[in-house]
């Protein structure tokens, strides 16, 4: 015996209801969503791993999976214990040469400066750098407590994130499946149509930012390598690794190059080490505008069939408004908003949901129920 159905207007009510308390909801815990965000990456980048092994071994599912996240999570782990001593060495003859700087530019103050007839006295113009600096130190004891916190902050969402890249590997395909299951049984097919689309445009993206690491780190080893920079090989490595986080990541191999440039200076340029990190910065300030400009809008562009000059205001947009995990998502997350937009604009004018075939599937992305032929023949009928 059914129950009589709901009045429509009734079922509307309860419809926008239930939308507005999930926006409530989603809002609340809206700081849950950046390392949740992290972990799907994470996720994205190991699956094909899991897949990979999968296909060569036989494994189940669930033990290539543990064993992808288990040395993934060792490697994460042994980083630091690589490059920590390397760290602590070069941070003692950073401080060594900054007191070096600091007491030049002491004895400096101290002379006066003649220019012509006139005489300056720069002690007399700046301030004392001696309590300056004893005031920071003064005030880290203080700080001490917000440090403490924060870092408690960080370590927490670290573990949420840690803990959703695992479950992300080991029941992506039922949490897939279930998000399908939640439209109607009508549209189910166009769900699987519209995540396969999704899927192909993070892909694409993901292959753009690839191509574009290698050309960052082939320019700036070839760069270093031009004007004598020690380590030039590894350090170009460095800065194309970290242009994966756009603008912060290359900047901070940057800063490196040219702490090892003001250390070491340079291997065959007549120039003192200040002016070496000078051009070792120019080089960096030259082919970071010409990436951000012409570059990586280009690549990104067409990666996800989107403007260049779209896809530059996209990434300078996320980066001010939610900063570098905005600036990294933002490109594919617009590329993915456009198919379901596009989808919905068919649908209410009555056109084919579907512009063109999708050309690319992979079986994995279907349940055993549903064959790769009959899908494709599903799709070609509905046409």
């Amino acid at each position: 015996m059914s129950s009589r159905p709901w009045p429509l207007p009734l079922r509307y009510v309860v419809g926008v209801s239930l939308a507005l308390l999930l926006a409530l909801l989603a809002w609340s815990v809206r700081e849950l969503f950046r390392p949740l965000v992290v972990a799907g990456l994470v996720a994205y980048i190991l699956n094909p791993l899991v897949n990979l092994l999968k296909q060569r071994t036989g494994l189940p599912h669930r033990l290539a999976a543990n064993l992808v996240f288990v040395l993934a999570l060792l490697i994460a782990l042994s980083a630091p214990a690589v490059f920590i001593p390397f760290v602590v060495e070069n941070l003692q003859e950073l401080s060594s040469s900054l007191l070096d700087t600091f007491n030049m530019v002491q004895d400096f103050i101290q002379q006066p400066l003649q220019v012509g007839v006139l005489t300056f006295h720069p002690q007399e113009i700046s301030p004392d750098l001696s309590a300056s600096i004893i005031e920071v130190i003064r005030a880290i004891p203080e700080n001490a407590l917000n440090i403490l916190e924060s870092a408690s902050r960080n370590l927490a969402w670290t573990l949420v994130a840690l803990v959703a890249v695992y479950y992300f590997l080991l029941d992506w395909s039922k949490l897939r499946e279930g998000l399908i299951r939640m439209a109607p049984e009508p549209y189910r097919k166009d769900a699987r149509r519209i995540y396969l689309e999704i899927k192909r445009i993070w892909g694409a993206y993901m292959r753009g930012t690839l191509a574009l690491m290698g050309i960052v780190g082939m320019f700036f080893i070839l760069a270093y390598l031009a004007v004598g920079l020690p380590g030039a090989v590894a350090l170009g490595a460095i800065i194309g690794l970290l242009d994966v986080i756009p603008d912060v990541g290359p900047f901070v191999g940057a800063l490196i190059a040219a702490f090892v440039a003001y250390v070491e200076g340079s291997l065959f340029l007549p120039v003192s080490n200040f002016w070496f990190m000078v051009i070792v910065m120019g080089l960096y300030g030259v082919f970071t505008g010409v990436k951000n400009l012409w570059l990586r809008p280009r690549i990104m562009g067409r990666s996800v069939h989107l403007h260049e000059g779209l896809v530059f205001i996209i990434i300078v947009a996320a980066l001010v408004l939610q900063g570098v995990l905005g600036a990294l998502i933002a490109v594919p997350v617009v590329a993915s908003a456009q198919v379901v937009v596009g989808y919905l604009k068919r649908r209410v004018l009555g056109e084919a949901p579907f512009g063109a075939p999708l050309v690319s599937l992979r079986t994995y992305d279907l349940p055993p129920s549903l064959t790769l032929r009959k899908f494709t023949q599903d799709e070609s009928n509905e046409r």
